[in-house]
C-alpha cells in the first residue's frame, strides 16, 4: 500500500495496513493510537489556537485534538484506550525568541490532550532541527528521524506488536 502523507493542517485516520508519514519543523505531528491494535489518526498541527477562525480542523491544536478523537473513534477505536505520540515543535529560526511557535504548538497540543484526558505515550519534540515521523500501522509502531540522523522507533502499541517485540 502506498504511503499516506499528511500535509500541513490535514488529518488522516486509518485502520488499514500502510504507512503514514510527514515532515515537521515547528509544526507538531500528533498521532492518536488505540492500545489494542492497528488503528490510528494523525494531524499536522501548524498553529496553537484557532481563535474562532474557520479552517482545516487539523491546522490548530485546539481544533485538531477533538477532531482526531472523532475520526479515530469513528473507525472503531475506544476513546478510553487512546494515547498520543507527538513529534516536531522545533525552533527552526534562531531569531524566534519569545515567538517560538514550535514550543507554543507543543504546549497547546499537550493542553488540549490533557483537557480531553488523553495521555502522551511518547514525544520527540523541541530542538532546532526538522524531523520526519512515520506511522507503520501494520507493525503498530511510530518512528522519528531527525535531520542528519538515523530513524528511531519511539512508540509501539497493540498486544500482538508488543508480544512480537518481546520475543
Amino acid at each position: 500500500m502506498a504511503e499516506l502523507v499528511v500535509r500541513m493542517g490535514e488529518i488522516a485516520a486509518t485502520q488499514h495496513a500502510g504507512d503514514v508519514g510527514l515532515g515537521l519543523g515547528s509544526c507538531i505531528g500528533l498521532v492518536l493510537i488505540e492500545d489494542r491494535g492497528p488503528v490510528a489518526a494523525m494531524a499536522h498541527v501548524v498553529l496553537p489556537e484557532s481563535n474562532g477562525k474557520a479552517g482545516a480542523a487539523g491546522k490548530f491544536a485546539d481544533t485538531a485534538v477533538p477532531q482526531l478523537i472523532r475520526e479515530v473513534t469513528s473507525i472503531g477505536a475506544t476513546r478510553s484506550r487512546l494515547s498520543a505520540v507527538l513529534v516536531g515543535g522545533a525552533q527552526m529560526f534562531a531569531t524566534a525568541g519569545r515567538l517560538d511557535i514550535g514550543h507554543r504548538n507543543e504546549q497547546a497540543v499537550r493542553d488540549a490532550l490533557q483537557a480531553n484526558r488523553i495521555s502522551v505515550r511518547a514525544a520527540a519534540t523541541g530542538g532546532s532541527t526538522g524531523r520526519t515521523m512515520r506511522v507503520y500501522l501494520e507493525r503498530c509502531s511510530i518512528t522519528c528521524k531527525e535531520a542528519g540522523r538515523e530513524e528511531i522507533e519511539i512508540a509501539v502499541w497493540g498486544g500482538l506488536a508488543q508480544m512480537a517485540r518481546a520475543a
